[in-house]
């Protein structure tokens, strides 16, 4: 089994990644009037989508401590593991979307709402390892910043699809608009749902690692414990 998932994950590595961003690079056409640079979306709205879903994630670990007593301490590196992932992931957006940004307006940072919420968002998450490093000696730890997860991934879907609609906004809604439709061509859409679903198999094998170094971690801490 082993040699079996090792197989697949050379495969994806080194044949379906590559193929998926030559995808990108090569044989999608560029959008209209932003040319060559319009490449980059199939970069930003992956890692976009990746973030929100780790958010999702850490929100769901996090309700799972609170209604259950079953599997705590695992339940607590996963969400801390996910909100991890989400933070680099809204870094990655930001960054990609500040590029995009300057190409399409002429500015790094516009305050555009999409890119003001999306800073109050990272803020919200940074705010959350700040509080579980100050609880390290609290013997509640895992609720207090579970309730916080929990908070703030109810609140995530405001900033992220709610208020960035509610004002006037440069941001192009190509993925989810008032018409339901997508504006991309065949190729430009068959390009980017490969690459999200490449960076989400990324996603998940990378999340999947750090869960079991933190397990690994965590066994090795109650060996020490024990001697």
């Amino acid at each position: 089994m082993k040699t079996y998932n090792r197989i697949l994950f050379l495969l994806f590595v080194f044949i379906i990644m590559p193929a998926v961003f030559m995808m990108a690079l090569l044989w999608a056409p560029p959008a209209e009037f932003l040319g060559e640079a319009s490449r980059i979306l199939y970069f930003h709205v992956p890692v976009a989508c990746l973030s929100v879903i780790s958010f999702i994630a850490a929100g769901y670990h996090s309700i799972m401590i609170l209604i259950s007593e079953n599997n705590i301490e695992e339940r607590e590196y996963k969400s801390y593991n996910a909100a991890y992932t989400g933070i680099i992931f809204t870094i990655l957006t930001v960054v990609t979307g500040s590029i995009w940004a300057k190409i399409s307006w002429g500015s790094y940072w516009n305050w555009d709402p999409r890119e003001t919420s999306i800073v109050i968002l990272m803020l919200i998450y940074i705010s959350y390892f700040s509080l579980y490093s100050a609880l390290k000696d609290n013997v509640n730890r895992t609720r207090i910043s579970s309730v916080y997860l929990l908070i703030a991934m109810i609140t995530m879907p405001f900033f992220v699809f709610i208020i960035p609609r509610i004002y006037p906004s440069l941001h192009p809604d190509t993925i989810i608009n008032a018409e339901k439709k997508v504006h991309l061509d065949a190729a430009m859409r068959l390009t980017l749902f490969a690459s999200v679903v490449v960076f989400t198999i990324f996603y998940g094998y990378v999340f999947n690692l750090m869960n079991r170094i933190s397990s690994l971690e965590l066994k090795l801490q109650e060996k020490q414990n024990d001697n």
